[in-house]
């Protein structure tokens, strides 16, 4: 088997390690916060539904879960190609993201300990369970004769500095868009076993619990938080929050479509059930979601699509940047307005958030 039919395309930070993909505007990010801030933070309001969260987390359903099995133990030479691609850059997106949650859930439990002890532990049995995804990730990677050096990412890495007020918005909606995306790809392959090409997606039921628990941790953070969610200010950061993680899924998801294919799913039809059911979760706790059942918000995603497809057209032509620069100008800005009109679509409002006592 040659070398580009087992590593198509991957430039390598030394042999069987790839170079991690380069940071754009739809590639996972890493955080940091204000880490003062998070420990001062007054959760009495909430606390005896964060302690009974907590309980959950120690019992730790998943000790045992993670554990690969004689399915594993044979060569995966026969997915190749485009698939293989496909396959890796999924297996990589998703180790990046559970890893980064990792980090920023380890560094929270270790500098809010003294002032916040029950938050700390919290953080620190999330960031275990995060530290398991990511590395039966990378280790799916290695079956495919490559895989990431987290400690390169770590160091490597930018950082983006969010406030914790956002810090709840992003992780509440990342790790319950992370449930949805894990269940519905499980229930599908349940349904059509045929179209399991590789034994993780076995693992995927039990593993979306985690990412449910750990949404409901924030949920319960934010509800402890009042201000967070009952102002007009809320309103605005919900859509701003929602739109961004809806958009970078279907953009970054239509563009992959051949690896939804390779499991049997069409990845348009895939993403917009997985967007309704965020959008439904999130209007339990969130002022408002947006109109995910207006056809109009896909069509304007769809035009990114196209968008991003000849942007990338344009990127591998040889004309001189400049020219390539104008060429580009009317998807950016088309791209803009698109979102743009989602943005300023009329919201949905949500039922009252019920005052924590």
């Amino acid at each position: 088997m040659v070398d580009s039919l087992k590593k198509p395309g991957y430039e390598e930070l030394r042999p069987g390690v790839k170079i991690p993909a380069k940071d754009t505007i739809l590639t996972p990010r890493f955080y940091t916060t204000d880490f003062d801030a998070m420990a001062k933070m007054d959760i009495s309001a909430n606390e005896d539904e964060l302690r009974a969260i907590l309980e959950e987390f120690r019992a730790d359903y998943n000790r045992n879960h993670f554990v690969r099995d004689a399915e594993f133990e044979t060569s995966w030479d026969h997915i190749d190609g485009e698939t293989r691609r496909l396959f890796v850059e999924f297996l990589e997106r998703s180790c990046t993201a559970e890893f980064s949650g990792f980090l920023l859930y380890k560094e929270l439990g270790r500098r809010i300990k003294d002032k916040s002890p029950l938050l700390a532990e919290c953080f620190n049995l999330m960031s275990r369970d995060e530290a398991r995804h990511a590395g039966f990730l990378n280790k799916a990677m290695s079956d495919f004769n490559i895989c990431l050096d987290l400690g390169f990412l770590t160091k490597n890495k930018k950082y983006t500095f969010f406030q914790p007020k956002f810090i709840f918005y992003a992780t509440y909606l990342s790790e319950k868009i992370g449930y949805w995306r894990y269940i519905t790809i499980y229930r599908h392959l349940e349904a059509h076993p045929e179209n399991r090409i590789y034994p993780i997606f076995r693992f995927f039921e039990n593993w979306c619990q985690d990412e449910n628990r750990h949404g409901d941790f924030f949920d319960a953070i934010m509800r402890a938080q009042p201000q967070m969610l009952n102002d007009w200010t809320a309103k605005l950061w919900s859509r701003f929050f929602l739109l961004s993680v809806f958009a970078t899924m279907y953009l970054n998801d239509i563009q992959r479509y051949g690896f939804y294919e390779s499991i049997g799913l069409n990845a348009r039809d895939y993403d917009i059930e997985v967007i309704k059911k965020t959008n439904d979760t999130a209007s339990r706790v969130f002022p408002v979601v947006l109109d995910v059942e207006n056809p109009e918000f896909y069509q304007r995603l769809d035009t990114c699509v196209a968008n991003n497809a000849k942007l990338s057209e344009i990127a591998k032509s040889d004309a001189p940047t400049i020219v390539k620069f104008c060429q580009k100008l009317p998807c950016y800005l088309s791209n803009v307005w698109q979102l743009g009109r989602l943005y300023f679509m009329k919201p949905i409002e949500s039922a009252p958030v019920a005052t924590v006592r």
